[in-house]
């Protein structure tokens, strides 16, 4: 098809929208519903252009292009439409925004002001309009600011499309439009995973996570607390992005230090308690399997998973491992093993996790689990917490973490990714089971950001069918198949967000796929720099087993590290 753009003309072997065609042309459309990720929707119709022949502007994303078209995306018409129809857009933001960033959670990342910059909307001229609905603060991890939103869909699309969760919805018609809940219940009160996705997604302040940034200042200048701080991996291959630093670079050093000069006393590793994770998971896995227990064996480490299991498909919870997360098996550990080594009281220490996920924030509290973990802050909250203090994170002296639980390898690392908790896993369950070495590490079969994969995994003369998962939506797909016969698994790494704890819902915005890979790769350049990368050789990990633990799945063991899971109504 050959098509005019801008009196130019280009040729595509394909029917494709105006707006594929023209980002192919290298020209760029502003763009507000529309998302990569999800079905073009053309509700905000910013993208509008004009087609020589049609009386009207046509949306780019929704419209398909055809032989002989002749576009244009910048004329006059189009771009007095697109200010026009921006300026309506900032009304409908509400009263709290205005394009005021110094109160907005997305101050740094906010698409609706740099749209508005690309258009040249310099004034409002439209007065703002308030639709009256209070904030929703139901819900441990995501708070919900309406007054913000401007219903361009991409929450309750991506909740729908990618998570298949679908608790957000929308309510009422025209200028009474608005995003909400079943029954406007509130976050807290529905079926809502706490992944925050949707924050992901949204291009305004309407969507951020609970912050507990205060009580973590609080806390550090409280002379009684012994504060500690454990990082979790994913969070080292991307905070440094919030500093203008390309994706995927490795901040791991430079992060210990900035925590350093925040003032925790001791800064460790999310890194050691994985391993933590995989001593007692592999063995569970071995135990099952050689005992004709419950399988396939789920992995229990993403709560945005756990909780969406209890609320979808309650008939598989005893599939699920016991293990709780390394999360708040660190906490566990931190309150009563460390505790002791340092001769203080678990009252006197306070524990705070630096994840890139919000479902994290509901872990802590999970009844099952309180108080393992004190506070959670995202990657984007420990970013803000830096840059409040002056810290210049690309640029601070590199540092190592404490010991003994700053002692990490590199199958602690690959966590971060999907497919990650599976190869760790399985590097374990593998010389546990044949008391031979691995002559290769590295379970290529496993990785990448595909939605699912599966592989089959020969140990000792045994086939084992492994699968994993990443996004709640396959999550649902696989689980299906599991429930009518179609999949005969072993052994399934299941994660929340897409692309594992790497596009977890605390992470620097975007979290685009090419941003993801970038993330992966490093994480698997941090396993492959360690000269530790198995788990049950991490030196601190035998030394806790010897002095405190025993062994794995030890009565001790299943006191402090192991949970109970409910079925949600």
């Amino acid at each position: 098809m050959k098509v005019k753009i801008n009196n130019r003309e280009y040729e595509f072997d394909q029917e494709i929208s105006i707006l594929d065609a023209t980002k192919k042309a290298h020209i760029k459309i502003p763009t507000l519903c529309y998302s990569e990720k999800l079905e073009p929707f053309g509700s905000c119709r910013l993208c509008s252009v004009e087609i020589k022949g049609e009386r009207t502007l046509k949306p780019a994303c929704v419209t398909k292009i055809t032989d002989g078209m002749e576009i244009f995306t910048h004329s006059q018409r189009v771009r007095k439409t697109r200010k026009t129809i921006m300026e309506l857009i900032i009304a409908s933001h509400g009263i709290n925004c205005n394009l005021n960033c110094l109160t907005c959670s997305k101050s740094g990342s906010c698409e609706i002001k740099e749209v508005a910059e690309e258009i040249g909307v310099t004034e409002i001229r439209v007065p703002p309009i308030s639709i009256g609905l209070p904030e929703d603060r139901s819900s441990y991890s995501i708070v919900r600011e309406p007054q913000k939103c401007i219903v361009c869909n991409r929450c309750v699309r991506k909740c729908s499309e990618v998570q298949s969760v679908n608790i957000l919805t929308i309510a009422n018609r025209g200028p009474d439009t608005y995003v909400t809940t079943f029954m406007d219940k509130g976050m807290g009160n529905v079926d809502c995973t706490n992944c925050g996705q949707c924050i992901l997604e949204c291009p305004t302040g309407a969507l951020h996570e609970v912050y507990q940034m205060d009580q973590v200042w609080a806390a550090l200048s409280d002379e009684s607390k012994y504060v500690i701080v454990q990082t979790a991996p994913a969070v080292r291959v991307a905070i440094a992005e919030e500093f203008g630093a390309e994706p995927g670079k490795i901040a791991t050093k430079q992060m210990v230090a900035g925590l350093r000069l925040l003032g925790f006393d001791k800064v460790f590793d999310t890194n050691f308690a994985a391993d933590l994770t995989i001593m007692e998971e592999a063995n569970e896995f071995i135990e099952r399997f050689k005992n004709n227990g419950k399988l396939p064996l789920f992995t229990s480490c993403s709560p945005g998973w756990v909780k969406f299991l209890e609320h979808n498909y309650p008939e598989f919870i005893d599939n699920l491992s016991s293990c709780k997360s390394p999360q708040q098996m660190f906490g566990a550990i931190a309150k009563t093993y460390y505790a002791n080594k340092l001769g203080i009281s678990k009252e006197d220490m306070v524990v705070v996790s630096v994840m890139p996920c919000t479902a994290k924030k509901f872990e802590r509290v999970r009844p099952e689990m309180k108080g393992d973990v004190d506070y959670v802050l995202t990657t984007r909250e420990l970013a803000k917490m830096f840059k409040l203090a002056g810290i210049d994170l690309l640029n601070v002296p590199q540092e190592e973490y404490d010991e003994p639980l700053g002692i990490s390898s590199g199958a602690g690392a690959i966590f971060g990714a999907t497919g990650g908790v599976m190869e760790a896993a399985l590097r374990t369950a593998y010389e546990v089971i044949t008391g031979k070495e691995l002559e290769k590490l590295d379970f290529e079969a496993v990785r990448g950001i595909e939605g699912i994969k599966e592989a089959t995994v020969e140990i000792d003369g045994i086939n084992l069918k492994v699968a994993i998962v990443n996004g709640l939506g396959n999550a649902r797909k696989v689980l299906e198949m599991i429930k009518n016969g179609e999949k005969e698994l072993q052994f399934v790494e299941f994660m929340a967000c897409p692309g594992g704890c790497i596009g977890g819902g605390g992470q620097p915005i975007p979290t685009n796929n090419e941003i993801l890979l970038k993330r992966m790769q490093a994480i698997y350049e941090v396993d492959r720099s360690l000269p530790i990368r198995k788990s049950h050789e991490n030196p601190a990990i035998k030394t806790l087993y010897k002095e405190f633990l025993e062994e794995p799945l030890s009565e001790k063991s299943h006191e402090l590290l192991h949970t109970t899971y409910l079925a949600r109504s």
